[in-house]
């Protein structure tokens, strides 16, 4: 028997309001939880032609941090417009890219980010208004003018990671993560970080660390690349929620990794490059052209970085990212 038309009507509207109510339901939730629906802004907006005030290879990094601000905010470890990432820029100058004072990290673009040098002087001022934030640059003008390996540094006011730079007890090794992030330093508060002076009890502090809880402040960490910085971010915000999560059980119910332990696992992540490159990762690219096999040389960090920009990409997102495995599938063999 056919469906009355007035049913189908009546159907039709109920289920329109349904979808209606639906989706006020979701936009009402969102921002009580402090999520705004929004469209997507491209990450790479420079374009072929690039600003002759790039330094060579700028574009690529500027691509790079700038997918990094939004994996952090994707992430959840954003604060508003406040704290930075920096990147040096090259080897031969002492320049960085940050981002503009004034924008969201889910709006930060490539061209938007803004170049200092390591006293925060502007060297290009990017696409945006917004200016750079010189007092929040003291940390990262501190660690880089100390550690010439540190290329890119991370700092981010993670709940977990102020929750545990704040215990008397510190970062335990209470966890995998924990373990393989390495050894970590703390520095004091002294008040809101603004005082240059303040620049070279954060070098000592530091050391020769990648790591660094700032008591009752957040977490600072530093990387050879921006892939490394993040992975090292990513596993000891993990350690620091794990730690978080454990502690409501009591600090005498807590198994605390044995140094042996730790050791042994720290020299895995020494050997770890070695492993990678000694693994099942050596993907055989131009094979169809050259027949000759070509190995991708990976380096830490970059697998799990190399994911998440596919799955940006996969979203809209045109990181313009440099990918070492543009395609993850193995040509069919005939």
């Amino acid at each position: 028997m056919a469906t009355p038309a007035n049913a189908v009507n009546k159907n039709a509207n109920e289920n329109g309001d349904a979808s209606i109510r639906t989706a006020f339901r979701e936009v009402v939730e969102g921002h009580r939880s402090g999520f705004i629906p929004r469209a997507i802004i491209p990450i790479d907006d420079i374009g072929e032609v690039q600003p002759s005030s790039y330094a060579p290879g700028e574009k690529e990094l500027r691509c790079k941090l700038a997918s990094l601000y939004r994996l952090v905010d994707h992430l959840g470890w954003s604060q508003a417009i406040f704290n930075h990432i920096t990147v040096k820029v090259s080897e031969d100058d002492q320049h960085f890219l940050l981002n503009p004072f004034g924008l969201l990290y889910h709006e930060i673009t490539a061209s938007s980010l803004v170049k200092v040098d390591v006293q925060g002087n502007m060297i290009d001022s990017g696409s945006t208004y917004f200016g750079v934030n010189i007092p929040g640059f003291v940390l990262h003008s501190a660690v880089h003018s100390a550690r010439p390996d540190a290329k890119c540094v991370i700092h981010i006011h993670h709940p977990a990671c102020i929750a545990v730079a704040s215990m008397k007890c510190g970062f335990l090794p209470v966890s995998q993560e924990a373990v393989l992030v390495g050894n970590v330093s703390y520095h004091d508060f002294y008040g809101v970080l603004v005082d240059k002076a303040e620049r070279e009890i954060i070098v000592k502090n530091l050391g020769n660390n990648n790591i660094m809880f700032l008591r009752n402040h957040g977490l600072v960490v530093a990387g050879r690349s921006v892939e490394e910085a993040f992975t090292r971010a990513y596993h000891t915000v993990l350690a620091c929620e794990a730690q978080i999560t454990m502690m409501s059980a009591g600090m005498e119910n807590l198994i605390i990794v044995s140094e042996e332990a730790k050791q042994r696992s720290m020299e895995v992540v020494r050997r770890a490059q070695q492993m990678i490159e000694d693994g099942a990762l050596k993907e055989k690219q131009g094979q169809v052209d050259t027949k000759k096999a070509m190995q991708v040389r990976w380096n830490i960090g970059d697998l799990e970085f190399e994911a998440y920009m596919r799955m940006m990409d996969s979203a809209g997102y045109r990181t313009g990212y440099p990918y070492r495995l543009p395609s993850v599938k193995r040509p069919t063999e005939n």
